[in-house]
Parts: structure tokens; C-alpha cells; sequence
């Protein structure tokens, strides 16, 4: 976050976007569901409140994993400590989905017992046994927790050399070097000592918390997965640390130019943004100036925290959209041609409605059901103390949704509301979405600064169609079970919508693998292509809809 900007409370609702489904037609419809009726009652700790550190300011991630693969999405939650114990938190937990949107918290029987400060979340079958496990990244040594077919975890940090011991922030699974089995990338922040933090600093006239420029920048790590349970550090030799260290958040690693290789985007705190090209052989490239992605179209570094990715445009490469400090505009980079970004915030509708918020976890998905992705972003200011009379801003923020239609992102406004939602600003930091109820639909689970986890339930209802995508590589001696990293297209009716199963999750965090489409009413018949992280495309032909689908590769 940068010291140099401000913030306003705008709100997020469930309602439907006039424009394209009128009340009780379709719409956007969302309700929130309490903890005493989910089961979900954790409230996450990040230090004390107020904030007084900078270390207590990110939050700590989430993450929607079938841990027990009995065919639902189950929470888990790494949670964080306090400045007085960082390696002595109330610890992580588990939840499992129990069906109905009611969980069943499952921490002690599966033997997790993380009490370390927590961040970051990544999710992925790093052995290949066919078992999503998880990985941490912690203020401290990092964790690698290895899932025991669904029955229990067990910590194999040491054993498989990833525990660094710098801060840790978001990270995420993926085949960076192209042999099958899945590395692990981690962003790391800056050091900080909690006995002796930096001086304070001052946002407006007003004392604030310090950091985090005058603070030490660390370097990122990239882990090789040596198919033996081991990785090595591969930072040096990969190219990933010829970059001078930065305050990075976020992660997102996906094929950025259609060349079956998987490219690295780092959101960076206050810093221009990198942009890891895969020239091959386990080798990247640094392109965040040349490509458009290291700033925004003034040239001014931000202060990346959230990303999404989708095809905004149609134009077959994925986009960028990334979250940004109070006073700065939240940024949605075009990917023009797979090498070029262009910075098209404004023409979008998404600059100067964002730029009084502070924005965290953001995420494209179709949540409406009618063909196009909407826009979801979750706010939440740093500074206790900003109110609209000191920063132009309050601490407690609402989240944002836009709903797109015909090339721009339209606000969903509370005049247009057709839903029930009455829960008010939040200390937002992170959000996964996925189905959690089996409806066929995109829920939210939400996590924020000292507060409670919040289910948000959508309520689209019958009417449009959909399909949701599972990804099983079934190959002997195959370490990417779920296919990370491939590129899954619909087409009907002329059109085709592609989403990309990529490493990295909104803040910290890691969506469902499971991928969702939405046709809207009159689609009858539809299309699923695959291409594997190889390139290989697969044809699947016509699909059943308003279904689980499951593509497996059993063949090259």
C-alpha cells in the first residue's frame, strides 16, 4: 500500500443491473448467510484492532479445496497471530462441507495444528497422488501440508525444502518448466521486526502506521518440484531474481500468449508490477515495462494487491485487472496480441469510481448466468484512523460489484437493488468464490481484517443455463492431476468464452479448480475445448449443461 493517497466508502450490494435484467427477470441476487447457520464461525486474526503495525494490515488468505474428494468444496482457513506471538495464533482451520452450505469444522481430526502468522494459500497435488494439498506462506517459515488421501495432513515442510524463512504473502502452484509436475512460486513482502518496528510515518496530515517504503524489500522464490517430494530453489537460475527485490502481494501465473507456456505476473506493493516471460527450458524474461503491466498508462507505479483474470475484450488472451491504494484508480490492462498491454480503465467505466476505494480480493465470473463475466471487488482501508473529514475516506468499506455489458463495466447501484442484503462496510482483505452448494452457481466465502468469515449465496435460480468444468489428467505418471495452467473455451452460438485455470487466487488466496460458465436462457447446445498446459487441445464435443463436467486425459 502506498502512503501517498486516499480512500472513500462505497458500497457493494445484491441487486440486478437494470440495464440488463430488470427485477425479478434474472439479475445479480446475493444474500449473506451468518456463521451460526453455515457453521463457519471463525473470525480471523490479523494483530490487534486497530491496527498499529504494518504487519498486522494484509490479512490472511483463504481457500476452497475438496480435501476429502467427496465431490464438495471445502474451507480452509490458514488465520493469522498477533505482534505479542506471531508463532502462536489460535491456528488454522478446516471446514468441511457437510452439503447445504452448512460445514463442520474438521481442524483437529485431521491432525492440522498451524499457529504460525499465515498469509498466503496455495492449492495443488505437488506429488501427484491425486490429493490436493496445501501450501502456506507465513510470516516465518513457510508450511507445505501434505493431504493424506482425506484423511488427515501432515506437515512436510522441512523434508521437501520449502520452509523460507522471510514474509510470505501470495503464492500458487504451476508447471513453470514444462515437465508435468507442479513448482511453487512465493511472493515475499519485506522484513520486519516486531521488536522493533519502523517509525511512524504520516498520510495526510494525519500519523499513520509506517511502511512499506523505508522498509527492506525481499526477493520472491521460485521452488522446482523435483518429482521426489523435494523442491529446489530455482530463483536464480530461472531468471526470477535478476530483478531488484520488491513488496509483492500477489501472484498469477497463467499462459499470457498462447505459446503453451506458463508466464508469471507479480502484483507489487507500491512498485511497478513484473511480468515473468517463459522462454522455455525452465528460463524467464522480465517484460513488465515493455509489455504495459509494470504501471499504469501515466507511467506511475501503483500499489498492486488484488488480481483477476479474463477476456474482457473476446479477443482470445487473457486480461488483467488489478486493485489499487485509495486515490488511485483500480487498473484493467488489454491484453492486446499476448504481448502488449493497454491500459483501458477509463474506457471500461472502472477509474474514477474506484479511485476513493481501497481495493483487496477481486474476481471476474459470470454471477448473473447470462454469458459475460461481472466484476466483484473487495475493500477496505489500512488506516484506522482515515474517516471522510482526514482522508477522504472511511476504514470500513463496502464492496464494489460492476456488471458488464456491451464493452463497459456498469456499477451495480443500491436504486437497482432486487435482493435483501443488509450487512454493511467491512475491513475486507480476502474472497474465494466457487459452488458451494451444488446449485450450479457462484458463491463467495469472505474474509476480512478481526472479522468474522461471511458466506455470500447466490441466488440466480432457474432460468439460465450453465456448466461447471473439472479438469482430470489421468495420464500415467501425470503430477498435474488438475490440469493448472490449461485454457478451458465454451462455444455456442457463434461465440466463444474462455477461462483460464491458473496458479494464484484474488489476494492470498485459491479459487475452486473447478471452472464456470454461464450461457444465459436460450442456449441449447454448447462446445468444450481444452488445451492442456502442453498444448495439447482435446475436443470434448457437445456437453451436457447445468452439470459437473469432468474432462479426463488419459492419452497425449
Amino acid at each position: 500500500m502506498r502512503l501517498s493517497l486516499s480512500l472513500l466508502c462505497i458500497f457493494w450490494l445484491c441487486g440486478c443491473a437494470e440495464r440488463n435484467s430488470p427485477a425479478g427477470e434474472g439479475g445479480i441476487r446475493m444474500s449473506e448467510l451468518d456463521a451460526g447457520s453455515t457453521g463457519l464461525d471463525l473470525s480471523l486474526t490479523s494483530g490487534g484492532t486497530p491496527s498499529r503495525e504494518i504487519l498486522e494490515v494484509k490479512g490472511c488468505g483463504l481457500a476452497l479445496i475438496d480435501f476429502d474428494s467427496d465431490g464438495d468444496l471445502d474451507v480452509f482457513a490458514p488465520n493469522g497471530a498477533t505482534l505479542e506471538a506471531p508463532e502462536k495464533g489460535p491456528g488454522c482451520r478446516m471446514f468441511e462441507n457437510l452439503g447445504g452450505l452448512k460445514f463442520v469444522d474438521a481442524t483437529v481430526r485431521l491432525g492440522l495444528g498451524l499457529r504460525r502468522w499465515s498469509f498466503g494459500v496455495a492449492v495443488g497435488d505437488y506429488d501427484g497422488d491425486g490429493h490436493d494439498d496445501l501450501f502456506v506462506a507465513c510470516y516465518g517459515p513457510n508450511v507445505l501440508l501434505r493431504n493424506k488421501e482425506g484423511e488427515g495432513f501432515e506437515d512436510v515442510s522441512e523434508e521437501a525444502g520449502i520452509s523460507d524463512g522471510g514474509w510470505g504473502t501470495g503464492c500458487a502452484f504451476a508447471d513453470t518448466d514444462g515437465d508435468g509436475d507442479l513448482d511453487l512460486y512465493v511472493c515475499n513482502y519485506l522484513a520486519f521486526d516486531p521488536a522493533n518496528p519502523p517509525p511512524r510515518a504520516t498520510f495526510k496530515k494525519t500519523e499513520v502506521l509506517g511502511g512499506p517504503l523505508g522498509l527492506a524489500a525481499q526477493h520472491d522464490i521460485l521452488y522446482e518440484n523435483l518429482g521426489t517430494g523435494r523442491f529446489r530453489d530455482s530463483s536464480e537460475s530461472s531468471g526470477v531474481r535478476s530483478v531488484r527485490p520488491a513488496y509483492a502481494l500477489n501472484v498469477a501465473i497463467l499462459d499470457f500468449n498462447g505459446d503453451s507456456r506458463q508466464d508469471i505476473f507479480v502484483g507489487n506493493d507500491s512498485m511497478g508490477n513484473y511480468l515473468f516471460s517463459n522462454q522455455g527450458g525452465g528460463r524467464y524474461r522480465e517484460v513488465g515495462i515493455e509489455s504495459g503491466v509494470s504501471a499504469n498508462s501515466d507511467g506511475a507505479s501503483q500499489a498492486t494487491m488484488g488480481i483477476a483474470v479474463g477476456d474482457v475484450d473476446g479477443n482470445g488472451f487473457p486480461d488483467l485487472f488489478t486493485t489499487n491504494f485509495s486515490g488511485d484508480t483500480n487498473t484493467l490492462h488489454l491484453n492486446l496480441d499476448g504481448s502488449f498491454f493497454a491500459d483501458r480503465t477509463r474506457t471500461w467505466g472502472l477509474g474514477r469510481v474506484s479511485m476513493t476505494s481501497l481495493g483487496w480480493a477481486c474476481d471476474f465470473g459470470d454471477l448473473d448466468q447470462d454469458g459475460d463475466e461481472d466484476l466483484v471487488v473487495f475493500n477496505g482501508h489500512v488506516f484506522p484512523q482515515a474517516t471522510p473529514e482526514s482522508m477522504d475516506s472511511s476504514y470500513l468499506q463496502r464492496p464494489l460489484l460492476f456488471e458488464q455489458d456491451q464493452g463497459r463495466f456498469s456499477l451495480v447501484d443500491k436504486s437497482s437493488a432486487a435482493g435483501s442484503w443488509v450487512d454493511g462496510a467491512h475491513r475486507d482483505r480476502t474472497a474465494v468464490r466457487g459452488d458451494l452448494d451444488g446449485d450450479g452457481d457462484l458463491d463467495f466465502v469472505v474474509g476480512g481484517l478481526n472479522e468474522p468469515l461471511r458466506l455470500l449465496r447466490n441466488e440466480q435460480g432457474e432460468g439460465n443455463r450453465w456448466l461447471l468444468v473439472e479438469l482430470r489428467d489421468d495420464r500415467p505418471g501425470s503430477m498435474n492431476r488438475r490440469g493448472l495452467g490449461s485454457l478451458v473455451e465454451l462455444r455456442h452460438g457463434g461465440r466463444s468464452a474462455r477461462r483460464w485455470l491458473r496458479g494464484g487466487g484474488p489476494f492470498q488466496s485459491a479459487n475452486s479448480h473447478r471452472v464456470h460458465f454461464g450461457l444465459g436462457a436460450g442456449t441449447a447446445e454448447a462446445r468444450l475445448v481444452i488445451t492442456w498446459p502442453d498444448g495439447t487441445e482435446q475436443d470434448c464435443g457437445a456437453v451436457p449443461l447445468d452439470s459437473l463436467y469432468t474432462v479426463r486425459r488419459d492419452r497425449d
